[in-house]
C-alpha cells in the first residue's frame, strides 16, 4: 500500500514557488509537517499514502494547481514521514487521523475536500466520518481500506499479530518495507467495508485496473459501503497503483475540479 515517497514528477521544479513549510505543534509536542495555501472553500486536503508525504507528485501537483487558481490547500506529513517529528514505527492510522484533525481545526474553517491516495483513502474514510457536515466531498486514488484484512497472508497476520514486525519488498527503493505490529493490531480496529460508512457527500474514486497492491474491486467494495448515494467510480485500465503520470494526473485535477 505504499506510494514513492521519490516520486516527483510532474511536482518537480515547484518548489520554488511552493506554499512555505510550516509545523503544527501536538500536546505531546510532537512537530508535524505542513504546507497551507489558504482560499475559498472547500479546501483540498491531501492524505498521502503508506510510507509517502506531501512531497510526491500527485500531492504537489494538486497545490501548484490550488496556488495558480487561489484555491485552499493543505498538504502535509504524518508523523515519522517526512519532514514531520517521530518514528514511523510508532504510527497508526488512529494516530495520524488525530494530526489530521487537529492540523484541519486549526487551519480550516469552512468545507473540506479530502483527496486520499492508497492507504491515505483508508484515512480518508476514518478522517471523513469525523468531520460529520464539514466534508463536502472526498477523492480516493486506488484507495486502501482494511488493507490489513486483504493485504496480507494468514502467516503474516498471523506474525503480527505475535508482536512482529513483517518486512516486504519494496517495489520503489531497496530498503524492504516494514508494517509494525502497532499498526497492524490499530488497522483491524478501524475496519470499515463490513459496515455502512456514514458519509454522505459526493465521492470520486479513481482506480487503475493494473494495480498490483490494491485490486480494483476494492473501489466497488467502498462505493458499496458508503452511505453516500452521490458515488462515481472510474477505472483507467492500463492504470498501475500510482496513477501518477500525466494523464492520471489529468484525470484526478479533474475530479478534484468538479467539486468548485
Amino acid at each position: 500500500m505504499r506510494d514513492n515517497p521519490c516520486e516527483r514528477q510532474p511536482g518537480a521544479g515547484m518548489e520554488a514557488r511552493m506554499t512555505k513549510l510550516q509545523f503544527h505543534s501536538m500536546p505531546d509536542g510532537r512537530r508535524i509537517a505542513f504546507r497551507h495555501n489558504p482560499g475559498p472553500g472547500p479546501t483540498l486536503v491531501f492524505l498521502p499514502g503508506y510510507m509517502s508525504d506531501m512531497a510526491g507528485g500527485k500531492a504537489t501537483a494538486l497545490l501548484a494547481e490550488a496556488e495558480s487558481t487561489g484555491r485552499g490547500c493543505l498538504l502535509l506529513d504524518y508523523s515519522g514521514c517526512g519532514e514531520s517529528d517521530g518514528d514511523f514505527a510508532d504510527g497508526t492510522l488512529t494516530r495520524w487521523r488525530g494530526e489530521v484533525l487537529a492540523l484541519i481545526g486549526a487551519q480550516v474553517s469552512g468545507p473540506v475536500l479530502l483527496v486520499g491516495s492508497s492507504m491515505g483513502g483508508w484515512l480518508m474514510l476514518l478522517v471523513g466520518e469525523a468531520l460529520g457536515d464539514q466534508l463536502a466531498g472526498m477523492v480516493g486514488i486506488a484507495a486502501a481500506p482494511d488493507f490489513t484484512r486483504w493485504g496480507f497472508s494468514k502467516e503474516q497476520r498471523a506474525s503480527m499479530a505475535n508482536g512482529e514486525t513483517l518486512f516486504q519488498d519494496n517495489p520503489y527503493g531497496p530498503e524492504p518495507t516494514p508494517t509494525h505490529p502497532g499498526f497492524f493490531a490499530d488497522g483491524e480496529t478501524n475496519v470499515c467495508l463490513h459496515r455502512q460508512i456514514a458519509i454522505e457527500c459526493p465521492v470520486h474514486l479513481l482506480h487503475g485496473q493494473r494495480d498490483d497492491d490494491v485490486p480494483w474491486q476494492t473501489s466497488l467494495r467502498l462505493a458499496e459501503a458508503l452511505r453516500s448515494e452521490k458515488v462515481q467510480v472510474s477505472f483507467t485500465k492500463d492504470g498501475d497503483h500510482r496513477l501518477s503520470r500525466d494523464e492520471d494526473i489529468a484525470r484526478l485535477k479533474a475530479a478534484v475540479a468538479s467539486f468548485y
